[in-house]
């Protein structure tokens, strides 16, 4: 990753990511992808699985499970209309089956993987189930929090209004990556997740460094989807420090920050340092006490 000093006006691309997690003998678990170091956003980091909302959602939207207008309720986003807020749900049922082979959807697994190997062969996945009849379960993910890119002082040119979402991998079906956008895959503790980010060099991204700093309070999935059903979704808008030494950002709860109210637990605000964004107090200030 790099830092950027140059202010984009560009509007924040509307996205959806999903932390799949899962039960462990070892306790909470949370699946990590690395990206293809050639990727234009983000390349060699370790990330959640998502992407951009594309045009095509629109037309999954009447074969959700859970009618739009709940949706958008679930979301707490007065601005979004009902369609734009069911097809955030779409973005990220169908980026999590292209990235991980996951589908939320009701399949048998023999079938789910069937259809993540044809799709690797070139298809849409709206060409890939086309006429299928298959309807996409959004009753499957929870919102969990959404973050918006600032428009000056970050690691990416791109901006992105991302909503990332909960979700536990149905029965049977086994993430894996796609050998294209992702590069490996592996599923970790929260607090094994950040160690490795901070001593063995693990690339992470804020939403990810903060998201992992978040679920480490939490034992296990059941505690996780609890959390996010009783509160509203926090909206976390990144400000850069303007009079710091060191560059960094801030979060809403920071004195520097334009929000008063805390949206998360762990530290409000990162520093740009050694190539990569840290807090005061290093790792401690990341884990649960």
């Amino acid at each position: 990753m790099e830092w950027q000093t140059a202010r984009t006006d560009r509007p924040p691309a509307p996205s959806a990511s999903v932390a799949l997690i899962r039960d462990h003998a070892q306790g909470l678990q949370v699946l990590m992808m690395q990206r293809h170091g050639d990727a234009d956003v983000l390349g060699g980091a370790f990330v959640f699985p998502g992407g951009k909302v594309d045009a095509e959602d629109a037309e999954w939207i009447d074969r959700l499970d859970v009618e739009p207008a709940l949706l958008h309720q679930r979301l707490a986003e007065v601005a979004l209309q009902h369609e734009e807020a069911a097809a955030l749900y779409v973005a990220a049922v169908r980026e999590v089956f292209e990235e991980t082979g996951v589908l939320f959807a009701g399949l048998p697994p023999d079938a789910v993987r069937a259809a993540w190997a044809a799709l690797r062969q070139g298809p849409r996945f709206g060409e890939l189930f086309e006429g299928s009849g298959l309807r996409l379960a959004a009753s499957a993910l929870q919102p969990w929090s959404r973050w918006i890119t600032p428009l000056v002082g970050g690691v990416v040119r791109k901006r992105f209004d991302t909503r990332f979402f909960i979700g536990v991998p149905p029965p049977g079906q086994e993430a894996s990556h796609d050998e294209h956008e992702a590069v490996d895959s592996v599923w970790l503790s929260p607090r094994e997740a950040l160690r490795r980010y901070w001593e063995d060099g693990m690339t992470l991204a804020p939403p990810q460094i903060m998201g992992l700093a978040e679920l480490a309070r939490h034992g296990d999935t059941a505690s996780v989807l609890a959390a996010a059903r009783e509160r509203r979704p926090p909206l976390i808008q990144p400000e850069p420090l303007q009079d710091t030494a060191t560059r960094g950002v801030c979060y809403p709860g920071d004195p520097a920050h334009s929000v008063s109210e805390r949206a998360w637990h762990g530290p409000t605000r990162l520093f740009w340092r050694n190539g990569r964004f840290e807090p005061e107090g290093g790792l401690q200030a990341l884990l649960p006490g």
